[in-house]
C-alpha cells in the first residue's frame, strides 16, 4: 500500500492477495479488463479494494472459460453473469457434442482398421456443422419434392424426420450410417430416382390417378406376393398372373412395374436402413423377396 492515506496499491498488492502474477495483471489491465484506478507520480499503476474484489471476479470468469470480450461486458454492465453462462454453456454443449462425434469417429476407425483417407472423409463428414447438414437436408428435400405441390405433406414431414441428427452420444454404427447416408443423399442418381418415387406418390392424390396407382398398393403387393411365395408360386407360373390380375385389373402393367422397380431398389432399402440405424430404430422389413417376385412376374407378363 502506497503510505499516502489514500489506499492505493501498487500492482505487487493484489498479486500477493490473489496469487496471480504481476504479468497476468498487468495483461488484464491493458486489455482493459482491470483498469488502475490512478497512476503514481513516477507512472505506476496503482489500485484499490475493490480493484482486488474485481480482479478475482476476472480470474473466476476467465477459469469458466470465458473471453476477455465476455468479461469486460459483465464488468461494464453490459450484460449479466447470468446471461454470459447460459451463452457459454451453449458454447460449451457444442464443443462436448463435437468431441463426443470425434470419439465415435476414431473409434469406428480404429474397429475397422480404416485407412487414412477413410479416416478424412469420416470425420469431415461426421463433423459437418448443423448448418451444414441442414444445408444437405434442405438440398435433398428440394430436388425430389420441389414444384410437386400436391405430394403428400406426410411423407415430407417423415422424410426429413429420417434424415435426423446424429445423437448427442452416437456410438461407432451410427457414425458409419451417417456417413453413407449423407453421401447417398447427395448422390444425383439416388436424387433422381427418389425424386420418380414421389412423384408417383404425388399423382396418386390427383383427381385423374390411373387406375392401380393408390397408395396402398405396394403394401397389398407385398402381402399378395408373400402369400404366393408361401403357396410356392413361381413368378411365371399361371397361378402368378391370378393374383396380379385380382389386384391390378386393367392397370397400365408397365407403368406399375416401373413403380415396383423403382420402390424395390437396392438403394431405396438401404436409405430406409440408414436412417433407422442414425435414429437408433428397428429398420422397417424391406421386403426384397417379395417385390423381386413381383418384377419378374410383371416382366414374365410382359416379355409374353
Amino acid at each position: 500500500m502506497i503510505d499516502d492515506g489514500t489506499g492505493h496499491l501498487t500492482i505487487g498488492e493484489p498479486a500477493r492477495a490473489t496469487g496471480l502474477t504481476v504479468r497476468t495483471i498487468r495483461y488484464w489491465s491493458d486489455e482493459g479488463a482491470l483498469p488502475p484506478v490512478t497512476r503514481s507520480s513516477g507512472g505506476y499503476r496503482l489500485y484499490d479494494a475493490g480493484s482486488v474484489a474485481r480482479l478475482e471476479l476476472i480470474r473466476t470468469l476467465r477459469e469458466l472459460g470465458l473471453g476477455l470480450d465476455h468479461v469486460r461486458a459483465v464488468l461494464a454492465g453490459e450484460t449479466t453473469v447470468a446471461e454470459v453462462a447460459a451463452a457459454h454453456v451453449a458454447a460449451l454443449d457444442a464443443q462436448i457434442r463435437t468431441l463426443r462425434v470425434t470419439r465415435a469417429v476414431l473409434s469406428s476407425v480404429a474397429r475397422r482398421g480404416s485407412t487414412a483417407e477413410e479416416m478424412t472423409l469420416m470425420n469431415k463428414l461426421a463433423r459437418l456443422s448443423a448448418a451444414e447438414r441442414k444445408r444437405i437436408t434442405d438440398d435433398f428435400m428440394e430436388e425430389t419434392f420441389g414444384g410437386l405441390d400436391t405430394a403428400d405433406p406426410d411423407i415430407r414431414n417423415r422424410l426429413r424426420f429420417g434424415l435426423g441428427e446424429l445423437p448427442e452420444d452416437p456410438t461407432p454404427e451410427q457414425v458409419d450410417a451417417w456417413v453413407e447416408l449423407a453421401e447417398l443423399i447427395q448422390d444425383q442418381g439416388f436424387r433422381t430416382r427418389m425424386r420418380r418415387m414421389i412423384e408417383f406418390n404425388a399423382g396418386d392424390r390427383g383427381p385423374d390417378a390411373r387406375a392401380g396407382t393408390s397408395l396402398w398398393l405396394m403394401s397389398r403387393l407385398v402381402q399378395l406376393a408373400g402369400e404366393a411365395r408361401e403357396r410356392g408360386v413361381e413368378p411365371g407360373e399361371p397361378e402368378a398372373e391370378e393374383v396380379l390380375a385380382g389386384l391390378l385389373g386393367n392397370a397400365d402393367r408397365a407403368a406399375v412395374l416401373e413403380r415396383v422397380e423403382f420402390a424395390a431398389h437396392d438403394e431405396m432399402a438401404r436409405f430406409r436402413e440408414l436412417k433407422a440405424l442414425v435414429r437408433g430404430t428397428d429398420p422397417l422389413p424391406a421386403h426384397r423377396e417379395e417385390f423381386a417376385w413381383v418384377v419378374a412376374a410383371l416382366r414374365a407378363r410382359s416379355a409374353s
